[in-house]
C-alpha cells in the first residue's frame, strides 16, 4: 500500500485546494491511499515559543504523519502571485528543529497541485515552492502538472470538481506521481537490505 499525506494549504471552509484533495482520493490508483490534513490549529512561527514551550503538538503530529507516509501532496493556492503565508508558515514549523529537516523531508516524494479562482491556476505558487523544497532536500516530482483556473467554475458548491476534463487530468497527474513515489520507495527498500547488517546467516 503506497500512503500520502495530502496537505492544504488554505484555511477557508470551502477551500478549493481541499476540494482538489478531497477529488484526488477518489481518483488514486489502486493500492494507494491519501490521508488530507489542514493547517488548523498551527500557530505562527515565534522561536521564543519554540525556545519556551517547544514543538506544538498540532506541529508534531502533522509531522510524524508525513514521516510515515510514502509521498506528500501539497494542494497550494496563490495568494499575490506567490505561497500563502499560512502554508509557508506551516512548513517552517515543520522544518523545527533544525535536526529533524532530514527526517521529515529528506528525500521525501512531493507533489504540487493547485487551484485558484485566477486564469493562470497556481503556476507562481508552484514555482515558488520549488527553492523551498530544494532547501528542505524533498524530492520534487516533475513529471506532470496541475493547474485549476477559473476554479470558481469548475467546483459545485459541494466542492466537487464537475469538470470531466480536469478529473482525467488529476487522474494521470496521481497515476504519475503515485509511480514516481513507488520507485523511489523502491529503490529506499533495496539500499536498506544492501547495508551491512541488514541480513544475518544464522
Amino acid at each position: 500500500m503506497t500512503t500520502l499525506i495530502g496537505l492544504s494549504g488554505s484555511l477557508r471552509r470551502g477551500s478549493f485546494n481541499t476540494s482538489l484533495l478531497r477529488t484526488a482520493a477518489t481518483l488514486l490508483p489502486p493500492d494507494a491511499t491519501l490521508d488530507i490534513r489542514t493547517l488548523h490549529g498551527i500557530p505562527l512561527y515565534d522561536a521564543d515559543f519554540e525556545a519556551g514551550t517547544g514543538i506544538p503538538e498540532s506541529v508534531s503530529s502533522l509531522k510524524e504523519a508525513i514521516v510515515a507516509a510514502d509521498g506528500l501532496l501539497l494542494a497550494t493556492p496563490e495568494y499575490n502571485n506567490g505561497i500563502p503565508g499560512v502554508f509557508k508558515n506551516a512548513i517552517d514549523w515543520l522544518s523545527r528543529p533544525g535536526s529533524d529537516i532530514r527526517r521529515v523531508f529528506g528525500d521525501k516524494p512531493v507533489g504540487l497541485i493547485g487551484a485558484s479562482p485566477g486564469g493562470f491556476g497556481t503556476i507562481l505558487s508552484q514555482a515558488a515552492w520549488l527553492p523551498v523544497l530544494r532547501v528542505l532536500g524533498a524530492r520534487h516530482w516533475s513529471g506532470s502538472r496541475m493547474l485549476v483556473s477559473r476554479a470558481g467554475q469548475v467546483f459545485d458548491e459541494s466542492g466537487a470538481l464537475r469538470d470531466a476534463k480536469l478529473q482525467e487530468q488529476l487522474q494521470v497527474y496521481l497515476q504519475g506521481f503515485v509511480s514516481h513515489v513507488r520507485e523511489v520507495s523502491s529503490v529506499r527498500e533495496s539500499r536498506a537490505r544492501s547495508q551491512p547488517g541488514s541480513s544475518r546467516t544464522p
